[in-house]
């Protein structure tokens, strides 16, 4: 098998394009994602079949997303570890020749740092005890995009990140919107929640200088929802304590409110989505993340599943 590999020239474009078709489910949007042409990127992957002898993705045709096959699976997880040693190589090296203390610089929202970053800082701190960690909060996306790019972020994790050319986007998982309230109020016993429940009600919410919480409130008087706000905050705790004490219910992300640290809360999730929300992790394209960042990356990635 490894004269096989070696005659056929496999080389690190082949894996790149394994992993970019998997990541983003199609070969025409990881020809985009890399730069090349679609034919281009279809003999890539594959060289890559021919030289392992088994097909990697299954391939139904028009407009259905390819999936690995279970070689392509475990293709796909080599691919990565290989790539991110690869990514590290230059930016490690040039590090150490500089004489710089190792830093990593993570651009985060509230949820992200107490859910997302915990685990992934740990794995972190064990492999990498040397590395000194910065988390920035993102206030506004389009900054967060040109830092990412002009390499003043190393690394940020974005809700409904928009496209951008300089920037590399992960989908992580989708985060809907949903009611969070406290365990004895009426809204929790609702058999079928929706977010109509909030009409005419008490509500906690974001201040009107976030994004989401415009776009929270766009959506509200789409539907015809008018809640009573009788308080606005930027902080998620604070949010959380002003619910539990009975001040009124909220709209919070399901991961945010997975995590809730007062026992008296609990959540409600309506079937339909008030707005689509999407947690993605992003870096530059135009240099290599470092090996810290890739610890992290690939940390997030596996406490997610993808």
């Amino acid at each position: 098998m490894t004269d096989l590999i070696d005659q056929n020239g496999i080389d690190l474009k082949a894996l790149r394009a394994l992993v970019a078709v998997a990541d983003l489910g199609s070969f025409r949007a990881a020809a985009r994602s890399l730069g090349y042409t679609q034919s281009a990127v279809s003999h890539q992957v594959g060289t890559l079949e021919r030289a392992l002898e088994a097909p990697l993705f299954t391939r139904p045709g028009g407009r259905g997303a390819v999936t690995l096959t279970p070689a392509g699976d475990v293709a796909y997880l080599r691919a990565r570890r290989v790539l991110g040693e690869v990514e590290t190589l230059g930016a490690d090296v040039a590090a150490l020749q500089q004489g710089q203390v190792p830093a990593l610089r993570i651009g985060v929202f509230q949820t992200a740092t107490t859910e997302l970053m915990p685990r992934a800082l740990r794995a972190l701190r064990e492999q990498r005890p040397d590395v000194e960690v910065s988390l920035s909060e993102i206030r506004d996306p389009a900054l967060t995009m040109d830092r990412l790019a002009g390499g003043e972020l190393d690394l940020a994790f974005m809700v409904n990140a928009e496209p951008d050319d300089r920037i590399r986007s992960i989908p992580l998982l989708d985060d809907p919107w949903v009611i969070l309230t406290r365990r004895d109020s009426e809204l929790a016993a609702a058999e079928e929640p929706t977010f109509e429940l909030l009409d005419g009600v008490d509500v906690v919410a974001w201040n009107r200088r976030w994004r989401t919480q415009q776009e929270l409130e766009q959506a509200w008087r789409r539907r015809g929802i008018r809640p009573r706000v009788v308080f606005r905050t930027d902080d998620n705790l604070a949010l959380q304590r002003l619910v539990a004490a009975g001040y009124g219910h909220a709209c919070l992300d399901r991961l945010g409110a997975s995590g809730v640290v007062e026992p008296s809360l609990t959540w409600l999730e309506p079937k339909e989505s008030l707005i689509p929300r999407r947690i993605a992790m992003c870096h530059s394209r135009r240099r290599d993340p470092s090996a810290a960042a890739v610890i992290v990356m690939e940390a997030v990635r596996r406490q997610y599943g993808v």
